[in-house]
């Protein structure tokens, strides 16, 4: 029996996303960089990119400039080694956690990433005032993309797109694509912005290294397991080269 046409260019359209997660970002980079080396069949089909926050940062360096992955990369190390010596962390006085940010990336991004992510880049969005969620696509300038990353996340931490498969990533346990699979002895899920994730202690340890930016050890192992996540289901999905 034949396929519908239709059904075809469905398979075929193909969504990443990236969910927020903090300083656990380092995990999607490690992601990101076994999908850019390892997954060239897989990026060729997708479609766009979607992320909420820390996710939706690594979502725009994959779509952007992923041959500056490994430069972003040290960057996170840099960044988390100095709020881990402020005294309240990031939220330490005085501490202005957006301009290190962005003179960061400012270093990383092209001059015409907001171009380049146009219509193509589905960044998750909250209104704090309403609590309404809604995806932005569309960005006036490079500095209005990056403003985009800090304000998303608290109503949907995983964007899901309406079109096509949405290839899901999170660095937390859970009913993902690509994430560690702790295993729980009850196999209870909690939706959490959206985002379902697995009842588990390592995932409560995750949500603290999340707000709090762990060793540079722990981060390198992070990334690493980021990296061999995705490696197996490039594998599974029969998409590995």
């Amino acid at each position: 029996m034949e396929v519908p046409q239709a059904c075809i260019a469905r398979m075929k359209h193909i969504n990443l996303s990236f969910a927020a997660c903090g300083f656990l970002g380092i995990y999607h980079l490690g992601a990101a960089s076994a999908l850019y080396r390892h997954g060239r069949k897989l990026l060729k089909d997708v479609k766009a990119f979607a992320g909420a926050s820390a996710g939706s940062l690594v979502a725009t360096v994959l779509l952007t400039a992923p041959e500056r992955i490994e430069e972003c990369n040290e960057f996170t190390y840099k960044f988390a080694e100095e709020i881990r010596r402020q005294s309240f962390g990031a939220l330490t006085p005085g501490y202005d956690f957006m301009a290190r940010l962005r003179s960061g990336m400012d270093l990383i991004l092209p001059a015409n990433a907001h171009e380049l992510a146009h219509d193509r880049l589905h960044v998750s969005i909250t209104n704090t005032k309403t609590r309404q969620n809604y995806l932005v696509s569309k960005f006036s300038s490079r500095e209005d993309l990056i403003k985009k990353w800090v304000d998303g996340g608290l109503t949907n931490s995983l964007p899901i797109l309406p079109v096509g498969r949405t290839v899901t990533i999170s660095p937390f346990s859970g009913r993902l694509d690509i994430s560690p699979q702790d295993k729980g002895q009850l196999n209870v899920y909690v939706n959490v912005a959206k985002q379902d994730m697995m009842l588990s202690v390592a995932n409560l340890v995750r949500l603290n290294q999340a707000l709090f930016p762990p060793s540079k050890r722990k981060m390198e192992s992070l990334y690493q397991h980021g990296f061999h996540d995705a490696l197996k289901f490039l594998l599974k999905e029969n998409w590995f080269e």
